[in-house]
């Protein structure tokens, strides 16, 4: 991701940042995006790349990492013992005369689609260009354009869902209407969320509503369903922004008027500042809640970010959105690589693992993670590129690999970081914060998991994630760096809490994203079950004792080159 995506970065921010060690600080300067720029401080020490320890890790890398690519490769070789049991999952390829592993629905509803999704990108674009030449004035103030904007918008929606647009539209319509009335009032949170949840849970149980239920002679209606009939499938985005909208106006009756001191404001104050409440229109709302570079999959704006970047559009340079796209474009090169050479994805969904040795089944479920990460990386990362190209820079959602992650909390700051940030705003601060942190998890994590699917498999995860995250918690308050950090086996202690971290991530992500209830259950007696499981599981956690020693090592490096991210 560029680390900068304006021709000025403004430092109007600044606060302190620690890594996991005491002594490791830097003074840092918040800018337009998630990655920002420090001073370093003098008293940090050198780097211990060159140290006997980070030599030896290196080692263990150059052998350790090759291995893990190849075992995935070979269980994906036509005269593999288990391919017949998912051969008619694979398509024809086009890398290398193999074939391609494009079963996952989710990723492969992008994939088709990549050539209607850049042609729809480029009618966009255009009109928008063409309707700033005849309105010159919706170049310097972009509020100028949501007329347009919101026009393409429902265009869009139309031909998206059909008739099922007007559904989309009432439901709008009745959010709106109530957050109005109710504005400014004890009632109106508890309003809105009773409203979404309960619109969220009965699309689901009558999936989607039809016309021919309100009376038969509506049923030619249903059949009119456009290019994406099932519109209740991705409302749960719409609904994050119908929550957000009604939430910004009501705390801008709170606060009674807008803050703006015609200062630029930096990306926290974008999302927190009130705007003044005629900007809480209903062309507005309309122009927002169904922005088409995001309406799809996200990223998630607030409707204060979205209003302010209109109000005062950001510059964004040309040479950073090409350098975006080139890194669009090598992430989605990587995963057809993967796609065509490691067919575990086909594997998993036919459980077709029988008689694979631990080694082989946990490096299935890791790479079913890499992919999990990538199917939706993509398509963040496309629709990112489609509004940085209109003007608009919205959160960037994956800023860290999932392999490169040691810390639960850290974690789920960096996976989908546009949700966590709208959670903090809207769900977790209201409900106290730190100062109510595990009930705040466990309430957080719950919706989190609704939100993404009402089924047994991502609610277990949800509570997982809430489980597994109270050791950290715990070591963050019995072991705190500040009393610790200095002494010289708090680092090996800290990586330790890393391996088991790590290992609990897996774990959860395995049950919700990827092999389900039963699948970590057969992976978890094959591995813990027999003497040749219990080495592989020591080998893997000295394996993870390593990584997460140069994760450390790692951040420490971007704060040295004067980079913090908050993960």
């Amino acid at each position: 991701m560029p680390s900068d995506l304006r021709s000025t970065p403004k430092p109007l921010v600044v606060e302190v940042g620690a890594l996991p060690r005491r002594g490791i600080t830097a003074l840092t300067v918040e800018t337009p995006t998630s990655t920002r720029f420090a001073r370093i401080d003098p008293t940090r020490p050198p780097a211990r790349w060159k140290s006997p320890e980070f030599i030896l890790y290196g080692i263990i890398f150059v052998v350790v990492v090759p291995i893990m690519v190849w075992v995935p490769v070979t269980l994906s070789q036509y005269d593999s013992p288990n391919y017949p049991l998912y051969a008619h999952r694979l398509s024809w390829g086009w890398i290398a005369g193999r074939k391609i592993d494009n079963s996952d629905s989710q990723y492969r509803s992008f994939r088709n689609n990549i050539p209607s999704l850049i042609f729809l990108s480029a009618a966009f674009l255009a009109s928008g260009r063409l309707f700033e030449f005849f309105r010159p004035e919706a170049r310097s103030d972009k509020l100028q354009r949501t007329s347009f904007l919101a026009k393409f918008s429902i265009l869009v929606l139309f031909g998206l869902h059909g008739t099922s647009a007007l559904k989309v539209l009432a439901i709008m319509g009745l959010n709106y209407l109530g957050g109005k009335l109710l504005a400014g009032t004890r009632i109106a949170p508890f309003a809105t969320w009773v409203f979404n949840l309960s619109v969220l849970f009965l699309n689901e149980a009558y999936s989607g509503y039809h016309f021919s239920s309100l009376h038969p002679s509506l049923g030619f209606m249903d059949n009119i369903s456009g290019f994406y009939p099932r519109w209740h499938v991705n409302f749960n985005i719409t609904m994050l922004r119908l929550i957000s909208f009604n939430m910004d106006r009501h705390w801008a009756h709170v606060k009674a008027g807008s803050e703006d001191t015609g200062q630029a404001l930096n990306e926290k104050q974008r999302t927190t500042v009130p705007l003044a409440a005629e900007d809480y229109s209903f062309q507005n709302y309309l122009a927002y809640s169904l922005y088409t570079p995001l309406y799809i999959a996200g990223p998630i704006m607030t409707f204060n970010d979205f209003l302010w970047q209109l109000r005062r559009p950001l510059e964004i340079k040309k040479s950073s959105v090409l350098n975006y796209a080139i890194r669009f474009l090598s992430c989605f090169l990587t995963m057809e690589l993967i796609l065509h050479f490691m067919y575990v994805v086909a594997i998993k969904d036919t459980a077709a693992w029988r008689g694979d040795s631990p080694f082989e089944l946990s490096m299935i479920g890791f790479w079913n993670l890499i992919i999990v990460w990538l199917k939706l990386l993509i398509p963040w990362r496309f629709f990112r590129l489609w509004a940085l190209m209109d003007g608009m820079d919205p959160p960037e959602n994956m800023i860290r690999c999932m392999a490169n992650n040691y810390s639960p909390l850290g974690f789920w700051r960096s996976w989908h970081r546009s949700y966590n940030l709208w959670i903090v705003r809207y769900i977790y601060i209201p409900l106290g914060g730190t100062k109510n942190a595990l009930l705040s998890i466990i309430v957080v994590f719950t919706f989190v998991a609704l939100w993404h699917d009402l089924s047994l498999g991502l609610l277990a995860w949800g509570w997982l994630v809430s489980i597994f995250i109270t050791p950290e918690l715990a070591a963050r308050y019995f072991l705190p760096a500040s009393k610790y950090g200095d002494k010289p086996w708090y680092r090996h202690v800290c990586a330790v809490g890393g391996v088991v971290n790590i290992l609990t991530m897996m774990t959860a992500n395995l049950i919700g994203f990827a092999i389900g209830v039963d699948g970590v259950k057969y992976l978890l007696e094959q591995l813990l079950g027999s003497w040749q499981g219990l080495r592989f599981m020591l080998g893997a956690c000295v394996c993870l004792f390593v990584a997460v020693q140069v994760m450390f090592e790692y951040r420490e490096e971007e704060m040295r080159r004067g980079i913090f991210r908050r993960c």
